[in-house]
């Protein structure tokens, strides 16, 4: 019989997360973890497997020494870690330099864009850096596939993590994409990111898709 797994909330520190375990109660099997950032957004998953993902970064001087220790510590323990970004506003991307600086960003996974800020600030820079930068980018989109994200092999299990959107053809998206590329709000480009496992929860990410944009596409997104 397989084992029933369930999510428990853990808190230390203002943060919280959803520790996934074994119906043991005893060993488990993923962490996923938000910090208190603020205004802002910044998550892993410690999966149990050889995966380590991380989803946007909003760091600052209050948090980054005490962020930066915790997250080198886990990714440090892995052979592939990965980050996404769901859009590139500020409070999803600040620190990122100070990320990548510290345990260094192999992976970066965003929504193919070329969106422009009239304040480049050290953060987005980084952001356009990492996002044009071929040997590490790599182009998020509704159902697209890539080894270890979610398919496994022989080597290593995948990590249960799929994209939901942005569908590329959809024409409210294009119309949002052009309006990030001429220095508009990005938030219209945000993916919707879904981590599952096997008889477990479902966590999913929205970037800051707005209300209407979100209504919408409703008739193109599956959402558990």
């Amino acid at each position: 019989m397989a084992k029933r797994l369930s999510l428990i909330l853990v808190a230390d520190a203002g943060n919280f997360g959803g520790l996934i375990v074994g119906s043991d109660g005893r060993v488990p099997v993923s962490l996923v973890k938000s910090f208190a950032v603020g205004n802002g957004d910044m998550f892993y998953i410690n999966h149990n497997s050889d995966n380590f993902t991380m989803i946007d970064c909003c760091l600052n001087e209050d948090n980054s020494h005490s962020i930066l220790a915790e997250v080198k510590a886990l990714r440090r323990k892995k052979t592939i870690a990965r980050f996404i970004s769901t859009h590139p506003d500020d409070d999803h991307f600040r620190g990122l330099e100070l990320l990548e600086a510290s345990i260094g960003i192999e992976n970066f996974y965003c929504v193919k864009n070329a969106a422009t800020k009239e304040d480049e600030t050290d953060s987005f820079n980084k952001y356009c850096e990492l996002r044009d930068d071929p040997a590490k980018a790599f182009y998020i989109y509704k159902g697209c596939k890539r080894r270890w994200m979610n398919e496994s092999d022989e080597e290593r299990a995948m990590a249960g993590i799929h994209i939901l959107w942005p569908d590329l053809r959809n024409t409210d998206f294009k119309a949002a994409l052009a309006a990030a590329g001429e220095g508009s709000s990005p938030n219209n480009i945000s993916a919707i990111v879904k981590y599952s496992i096997e008889n477990g929860v479902t966590v999913l990410w929205m970037g800051d898709l707005e209300t209407e944009f979100m209504e919408a596409i409703e008739d193109q997104v599956t959402v558990p």
